[in-house]
């Protein structure tokens, strides 16, 4: 299974009442988090597009780039790319590009966004919300396929035998789907026999697993090979389990308490968070023993390919993140692959 981490590059306070981390300083420790998640030996770094004032990045590529000349081995993906609102084209000439400069590490993983900003602010309607995602991930594939396209859909111009450039070294690039919380979209994914990625931010892991096999199952169908599935959750690790709920829990509860007032949500109590750290929950806050042990018991429910964890769930400390990285590449990632290949060994 692969390992690896994703952030959206959030622009909030490190400490309660004090200034907001600026866009240059954060986009700054964001290359250093990439930097050193490549040096101890993870798998994957995604990065999401935002067009909020609270978050750093409203475009992956140019983010990932920059990290791509300062990492050797780790794989570059959005964390998503909303292609709802984007041309298709464009974000495959990024990922492209991207591609070719990190010597093939780069993925899309396209989804529709937590958030809704992006659409007003590039002139779409928030009616045609599906369609869109649906149309342009259509769009996607076939310029992915084909260097001359031929392509016409309802929202979009028609492309009539037009080359798209530069092409990737990968081919076919990699395109994962982030789904949340819609069966369709499982299901939809399946059928294009393309990756998903499974967010799990809240409730038990174990009831999303009807999700997976909505996902594997429409694959089949369709006489697709099995897609691969990422299983994307919060957390944060450090030396201990208190340390870490300590750490954690102020940064959690600004960022979850300050969506909530747009959503209606409740206030994030730290019983609740305490709650949402049980191994049935969905929290991977711990020492690395615990995350290891949480991750290993979420693969016995999914039998996931890839995990991705997501640490600066609001803005926490630089050296705090730094260091979560570094114990979850040095300690839980080691633990996760030892026991996963020792029950690929027991097996007949």
């Amino acid at each position: 299974m692969e390992l690896g981490v994703y952030t959206f590059a959030e622009l909030t306070p490190e400490a309660e009442g004090g200034p907001t981390v600026s866009a240059a300083r954060r986009l700054r420790d964001l290359i250093e988090e990439i930097e050193l998640a490549d040096q101890v030996g993870l798998d994957v770094f995604g990065v999401g597009e935002h067009h909020r004032p609270d978050f750093a990045v409203s475009t992956p590529a140019v983010a990932l780039a920059a990290a791509a000349e300062r990492t050797e081995r780790i794989r570059l993906t959005s964390a998503v790319s909303v292609i709802s609102s984007d041309d298709p084209v464009r974000v495959f000439q990024d990922f492209a590009t991207l591609d070719l400069l990190s010597g093939g590490r780069a993925e899309i993983m396209a989804g529709r966004g937590s958030f809704v900003e992006s659409f007003p602010l590039f002139g779409y309607d928030l009616e045609e919300y599906d369609e869109l995602f649906a149309e342009k991930l259509d769009l996607l594939l076939a310029v992915r396929a084909s260097t001359e396209v031929t392509w016409e859909g309802r929202l979009r111009a028609p492309i009539e035998g037009r080359g798209v450039y530069p092409r990737p070294l990968q081919d076919p690039l990699p395109v994962w789907v982030a789904v949340g919380g819609s069966p369709q979209s499982a299901i939809r994914t399946g059928r294009l026999g393309l990756p998903m990625a499974l967010a799990i931010i809240g409730g038990e892991p174990a009831r999303f697993k009807p999700f997976a096999e909505l996902h594997a199952s429409a694959a089949a169908e369709a006489g697709a090979p099995r897609p691969a599935l990422s299983i994307n959750s919060h957390g944060f690790v450090a030396p201990n389990s208190q340390d870490a709920a300590d750490i954690a829990f102020p940064a959690f509860a600004r960022m979850m308490d300050r969506i909530g007032r747009e959503r209606g949500w409740p206030p994030m109590s730290r019983a609740a968070f305490e709650a949402s750290r049980r191994p049935e929950g969905a929290n991977l806050v711990g020492s690395p023993t615990e995350v290891a042990e949480k991750i290993l018991l979420q693969h016995r429910v999914f039998g996931h390919d890839r995990f991705l964890i997501q640490f600066s769930v609001g803005t926490l400390p630089h050296a705090d993140v730094m260091r979560s990285i570094e114990l979850f590449g040095t300690e839980v990632a080691p633990l996760v692959r030892r026991e996963l290949a020792s029950v690929q060994l027991s097996r007949p």
